[in-house]
């Protein structure tokens, strides 16, 4: 099977050693880097390759176009989008790493179906993509023939379970020991990022209602007590707050909520109930149900992943 990855001037080289490092261990894989010409292709970090091919008209099992700063500029590469529309068409099935799927998108291969890129670039996707289904969350999306994956190591992630589908579970868990990763992490992306879901606000009103929320954690949040600092309706506030913030006052408490107990998570040893207790959520259940929500892990989960070495001793 022959994996074909396409690169561009600004490309990151993570998001293409990554996953070509799963398919050399996997075996049973023949890799290429293709790109405009064959010639050095310099990285967003200054490492350059060397394209083994120029852009071909050759069969292709599967064709993965890679992400970083650089596909700012190659979306307007007409020749580069057609070159990606063209082998999508011969090929088993395309995917992307992070912001590669810009490239998919602009040429056309996203239409209709759910889809997903980097945390901090799904906004923009969407924007710019609106017949496209975005999903902020998991770290990849397969809406067969096109996968999609999240940032950088997410390409990882992509390529292991390429693998397990043609190889089997047990190829992609030998190849996961080897690279030391997940066969398939726990969690979504929004355990990496601060809020997915919320956006800042054009009334100030509503700014400083959010800056008081951060500073009283412990207070009463409900809607009622909101809207009575706002001096709305409950019911006024409610439609208010979620035109301007785009989610409702309750899922914007919990994930300022989730994001405070996260940080003390990472940053001190304080017991779960003590942390509960001093980011609102009353107790260790409640809290546990939050993360569950909306972080797809535990809270002890997510210590034992991020704890910083200085918080643990």
């Amino acid at each position: 099977m022959r994996i074909t990855f396409l690169v561009h001037p600004g490309f990151q080289s993570l998001d293409l050693t990554g996953p070509l490092e799963v398919f050399d261990l996997a075996g049973g894989y023949t890799t290429e880097v293709v790109a405009a010409e064959r010639t050095p292709v310099e990285s967003s970090s200054g490492l350059a390759v060397l394209p083994h091919r120029a852009f071909h008209d050759d069969p292709v099992d599967t064709l993965i176009v890679v992400g970083g700063p650089g596909t700012a500029e190659a979306i307007h590469d007409e020749r580069t989008i057609a070159w990606i529309s063209a082998t999508a068409r011969r090929a088993r099935r395309v995917g992307s790493v992070c912001s590669g799927a810009f490239l998919l998108a602009r040429a056309g291969l996203l239409d209709g179906r759910r889809a997903t890129t980097h945390w901090s670039a799904c906004r923009l996707l969407a924007e710019r993509f609106p017949s496209v289904e975005i999903d902020p969350d998991p770290i990849f999306v397969r809406d067969d023939p096109v996968w999609t994956s999240a940032g950088v190591t997410a390409g990882i992630d992509l390529a292991l379970a390429m693998v397990e589908d043609d190889c089997g579970a047990a190829a992609a868990r030998a190849v996961a020991r080897q690279l030391v990763v997940f066969v398939q992490r726990p969690g979504g992306q929004a355990q990496f990022s601060a809020q997915l879901a919320a956006q800042r606000p054009d009334r100030p009103g509503m700014r400083e209602l959010q800056r008081w929320i951060a500073d009283h954690l412990t207070a009463d949040l409900s809607v009622e007590a909101l809207a009575a600092r706002t001096g709305l309706s409950p019911r006024h506030f409610a439609r208010v707050f979620r035109d301007d913030v785009g989610v409702t006052p309750g899922s914007y408490v919990e994930s300022v909520r989730v994001e405070a107990a996260r940080r003390l998570l990472e940053t001190t040893a304080r017991p779960l109930d003590v942390i509960a207790r001093e980011c609102g959520f009353g107790t260790p259940e409640t809290m546990h149900r939050s993360f569950k929500r909306t972080v797809s892990v535990t809270p002890g989960d997510y210590r034992r992943r991020f704890r910083s070495s200085v918080a643990s001793r």
